[in-house]
């Protein structure tokens, strides 16, 4: 059975907060709300989980992970990014956008999308994020909780439980959360192309 962190969204308790890391580095995958909709989060290294991920989504190979970071300077660590992506980054975030930009070596191989070696990225907008991006230390291999067959992902948390008690390890309520997913920017080729768009506004990468 999945733990129930009921966290509070403005002002997140830090024991909740330390548990719910704690189920990370010991290999659990975590169900938590994020300033666009519910992901399903794990360590970086962590290939079960991530492979538990794709089966809980019928994922194939071709699907981007994202990387939560907590700043920019985490996120620098992990993508490659001149001084223009730089600019047009910064100017919205944190926000509701995803990034997928080449990726540098201290990203795992497993976690790269095969053919270009490009990773999303993100830096959400959310005080429950950041408060586990700060216990953490490191970026959350994360991907959009939306089950196969659904148009729209899960808003509560104790129906993500009900839903995946059996499948996930922990599940973090910070109240109801929103249906649509991150804008995807795609900068693969070096070039700005809106691969989806979601909640961020596009209209500066178009």
């Amino acid at each position: 059975m999945a733990r129930f962190f009921d966290v509070h969204p403005e002002n997140p308790q830090a024991r909740s907060i330390t548990q719910a890391v704690e189920l990370l580095r010991n290999g659990g995958l975590l169900a938590y709300p994020t300033d666009s909709c519910y992901a399903l989060g794990a360590q970086i290294g962590n290939k079960e989980a991530m492979d538990r991920i794709r089966a809980i989504r019928k994922l194939d190979d071709k699907h981007h992970f994202t990387l939560v970071c907590k700043d920019f300077a985490q996120l620098g660590q992990y993508v490659e990014v001149n001084n223009m992506v730089f600019r047009n980054i910064k100017a919205v975030t944190p926000g509701s956008y995803t990034f997928i930009l080449p990726a540098t070596k201290e990203v795992p191989r497993r976690l790269m999308q095969a053919k270009k070696k490009t990773i999303g990225v993100r830096i959400p907008d959310n005080a429950v994020v950041q408060a586990l991006l700060e216990e953490l230390g490191e970026p959350i291999l994360s991907s959009t909780l939306l089950l196969p067959g659904e148009e729209e992902p899960m808003t509560q948390g104790w129906e993500i439980k009900e839903a995946l008690d059996h499948v996930v390890d922990g599940v973090i309520d910070s109240g109801e959360c929103g249906i649509e997913p991150t804008t995807v920017i795609d900068y693969s080729s070096g070039e700005a192309v809106v691969a989806r768009v979601g909640l961020g506004d596009p209209s500066r990468f178009e």
